[in-house]
């Protein structure tokens, strides 16, 4: 389906363009934010429904991708902060950086659960943090992930730079993989 200009689409359609296009990374994202299926499956609705209204004041001054990750990204943040009224579940990045490593022993997993394990690490993040590693991840580039969190390109590049030599500290049980 070719790109709609916001000039002759109806909100409807920009956002049958948006699901078509964006629909399988916008269920990671909320992958990346919400481990309980049930409520992942809330999250991806709600997301899905505040996307659909934002496209009513859509003015194209940025691509439809990132207007998309930028809603999706606010809806996601919302809605962790009010899972998780108490803050100590969130956790900074020095503070992951100190966790014990959970990775000892565990030679030989499998994909699956490789990406639970990354999963499980992201959800640990603070909402930027994780906002930058998710966009990062679904290939955005430092540019568009700074028009998406407000943080300018140099300091985007530097987040994702600390948060992978984390991750992999982590993911490889303390070791520094990079």
């Amino acid at each position: 389906m070719e790109s709609i200009t916001t000039g002759q689409a109806s909100q409807d359609d920009l956002y049958r363009d948006a699901v078509e296009k964006f629909g399988s990374s916008l269920e990671r994202l909320a992958s990346a934010y919400e481990a309980d299926p049930e409520k992942r499956r809330d999250l991806s609705q709600d997301i899905l429904f505040q996307l659909w209204r934002s496209f009513g004041r859509y003015d194209a001054r940025c691509s439809m991708r990132t207007w998309i990750y930028r809603v999706a990204h606010h809806v996601a943040a919302s809605h962790v902060m009010r899972e998780r009224r108490i803050f100590s579940t969130l956790v900074s990045l020095e503070q992951l950086e100190a966790l014990p490593d959970q990775a000892e022993g565990q030679l030989a997993a499998n994909r699956r659960l490789n990406l639970e394990r990354l999963s499980a690490l992201i959800q640990q993040l603070k909402p930027l943090d994780r906002q930058v590693i998710v966009s990062y991840l679904e290939d955005l580039d430092a540019a568009s992930i700074g028009e998406v969190t407000g943080l300018s390109p140099a300091n985007v590049a530097m987040r994702v730079h600390r948060i992978k030599k984390l991750l992999a500290r982590q993911f490889h049980g303390g070791k520094y993989a990079g």
